[in-house]
């Protein structure tokens, strides 16, 4: 099945007194690149899941938002009482030398460097395990996502598809009366360097047939059928952008030689629709997965 490298789903989930929302979006890129804001408590456990989304993400411009709000009031800083009680016998200390009576002391404290100082967080697993699993449900709402868009493009492709082989066979009749057409010409031009009863039939049958052959666009013909077939066939497995790429190249390869071949006005017109059919496949490819 075909996916898109478009892709966004969310999460959201209450854990102990927190509430927690997870996105992961995703837009078109050439390799992954990956981004991720997570809270701070969970960075020992960011080389994992950037792992684990490598894996999952392949490919895009990725990024993944984690995080929360408390449903209950958090204390986030704590007074180093140790460090806080020795700045204050020395300030009393100093203030009794000083004969300095009154004072602010616990102003003064508090402008002290560190001694204010965040409460330790440690890493709650089982909370940790519930987020994860929050992620998950991210990411399988985000591949959800990501295979919806890569049903359009895959629809798109085969309209694309069939119109490039539609105009494939039109070449049959244009093709046919430009041979015709070269014969008269052919034989016109000729027939006023030298008289009739002179020209040689077997002989000028030869040349033309030389000549034909240099116009002869039978195995690119025959190409493009296969090329466009196989493009096709990639679209119902587990494709990849950058093969249904290299296929497309193929296809315009065909296409662009059939047009240098085609010396001719109409065999040109449908050239250029098919070109510009495969021109539209190949910027839609640059999002599929």
């Amino acid at each position: 099945m075909l996916r898109s490298m478009t892709g966004f789903g969310k999460a959201e989930g209450t854990v102990g007194n927190k509430k927690f929302t997870v996105e992961l979006r995703s837009l078109n890129s050439k390799q992954l690149d990956l981004n991720m804001r997570i809270p701070g408590v969970y960075r020992e456990k960011e080389l994992e899941l950037r792992s684990w989304l490598s894996e999952h993400v392949q490919r895009g411009k990725a990024d993944l938002l984690v995080y929360y709000e408390s449903l209950e009031a958090e204390k986030r800083m704590a007074i180093n009482k140790p460090l806080m009680l020795a700045y204050y016998a020395d300030l009393k200390s100093f203030a009794d030398d000083a004969q300095i009576s009154g004072g602010d002391y616990i102003n003064a404290l508090m402008r002290i460097p560190d001694i204010l100082k965040p409460e330790s967080t440690e890493l709650d697993e089982e909370e940790w395990a519930a987020l994860f699993s929050m992620i998950k449900d991210a990411y399988q709402k985000f591949d959800t996502y990501r295979k919806l868009e890569g049903e359009k493009l895959a629809a798109d492709f085969r309209v694309r598809i069939t119109t490039i082989l539609e105009n494939r066979l039109a070449l049959n009749e244009p093709i046919a009366a430009r041979n015709l057409r070269v014969r008269e010409k052919l034989r016109a031009n000729l027939e006023e360097l030298i008289p009739i009863d002179k020209i040689d039939p077997n002989r000028f049958e030869q040349e033309l047939i030389y000549y034909l052959e240099r116009l002869d666009i039978s195995e690119e013909y025959q190409r493009l059928e296969t090329n466009c077939a196989h493009f096709s066939d990639e679209l119902s497995g587990e494709s990849q952008g950058k093969k249904l790429g290299f296929i497309a190249q193929e296809i315009g390869r065909e296409v662009n030689t059939i047009g240098s071949k085609a010396n001719d006005a109409d065999m040109q017109r449908l050239v250029v629709v098919m070109k510009d059919e495969l021109e539209k496949i190949k910027e839609q490819i640059n999002n599929v997965l």
